[in-house]
């Protein structure tokens, strides 16, 4: 597949061949999904804690005498039953992180690039480098280029003032290609790879 390559002032920088064994797969849902599912469950933060009947401040005395009262048996006031007890399998704070085989991710992230390519929401600029930490300026450009929604990914280490100039632009993500993610891709409507993010790319997957 050929993609035509472009500056960040919208000129033309040639073109790049782009590899059929990442972006030119037939997108998997499952395979996406799997991935995402992973994602999203390795950062939930588990926090969610209620008490037991082992935790919460009440007497263990005896309630009433045993017999004779016509009413249940009843012990401990601590027991769920009653309004202030504790919690009966109430949940508690614990890892929802499961496992993913590395290969699925890597077939993920693979079936996510294609998806974008398909979809005609790549884009491949030269670089991501700006003198001036200017976030006007940046908006000048990414107008030129159609630009509103985007995860842009460059090489190894993001420009500091395209980074700066970028962190207050709502729905622009910008990552070094080692964050280049599923759900990352996905959220976003185009995808912006450098021509480093792209190299980095290629050789990670040889």
């Amino acid at each position: 597949m050929e993609l035509k390559v472009t500056t960040l002032e919208g000129k033309s920088a040639g073109s790049v061949q782009l590899s059929d064994e990442i972006f030119g797969l037939e997108p998997r849902k499952d395979l996406i999904q799997r991935v995402v599912n992973w994602q999203l469950a390795k950062r939930q933060a588990g926090t969610h804690k209620t008490k037991g009947r082992a935790e919460v401040w009440r007497t263990g005395k005896k309630m009433y005498k045993q017999k004779g009262t016509g009413g249940a048996r009843h012990g401990s006031a601590r027991v769920p039953q009653f309004r202030g007890g504790g919690r009966a399998f109430g949940p508690v704070v614990r890892s929802h992180a499961h496992d993913l085989p590395k290969k699925v991710r890597a077939l993920g992230l693979r079936h996510a690039l294609s998806a974008k390519a398909k979809d005609g929401g790549l884009i491949v600029i030269e670089n991501a480098d700006l003198k001036e930490a200017k976030t006007k300026a940046l908006l000048g450009h990414f107008s030129g280029l159609e630009i509103t929604n985007a995860l842009i990914i460059d090489g190894a280490e993001v420009n500091t003032g395209f980074a700066t100039a970028a962190r207050n632009i709502p729905h622009i993500d910008v990552l070094p290609v080692q964050g280049i993610n599923v759900y990352d891709i996905l959220r976003r409507q185009k995808l912006v790879l450098t021509k480093a993010a792209l190299d980095a790319l290629e050789a990670r997957f040889k």
